[in-house]
């Protein structure tokens, strides 16, 4: 029986010829890798009497290359965001606030600071995250994150009166 090296530098081409066929052309010495580790499972799991090494080798290393490459694809669809164009596409169904319901929150928000009035505007109807409100105002983020601690105790007083 040959040893395993022999083995992998005379079936190093077909390695590679199925990595051609299969357009693989990123992560290519991982696939080259797991061509070696397929090839050195056939060898060990090889039956003589169920057919040639070649076919059983070249089924396997294809068959674990097409097994990566499925996994590694469903792993981009599943974990990799849209480009920043498809969400200039995507339609704000959200309902803007009524004029009266913003005069109605502003006079039962009278307790509120004036920064606490900006994080709840910037917030509510902006849309701003706390580091954005920060840059806007040209204050650090700890300021609004206070402000925002501050206008939570205070609108959770409130709401307790109505």
């Amino acid at each position: 029986m040959e040893s395993f090296e022999q083995i992998s530098a005379q079936y190093e081409p077909m390695i590679h010829d199925i990595m051609h066929k299969l357009n693989i052309y990123k992560n290519t010495e991982e696939f080259h890798q797991l061509g070696l580790i397929t090839l050195w499972q056939a060898w060990k799991n090889h039956d003589d009497e169920k057919g040639t090494f070649l076919s059983y080798a070249y089924s396997m290393v294809k068959g674990h290359m097409m097994m990566e490459l499925t996994r590694q694809t469903k792993q981009i669809d599943r974990y990799i965001y849209p480009e920043a164009e498809f969400w200039e596409f995507i339609e704000d169904t959200s309902p803007a606030p009524s004029p009266e319901l913003t005069q109605e929150l502003y006079k039962k928000c009278g307790m509120l600071s004036e920064n606490q009035m900006k994080w709840l505007h910037y917030t509510l109807y902006d849309g701003l995250s706390v580091r954005e409100i920060a840059e806007k105002e040209r204050v650090s983020m700890s300021a609004v994150k206070n402000w925002r601690q501050g206008a939570r105790k205070k609108l959770k007083k409130i709401m307790q009166f109505i």
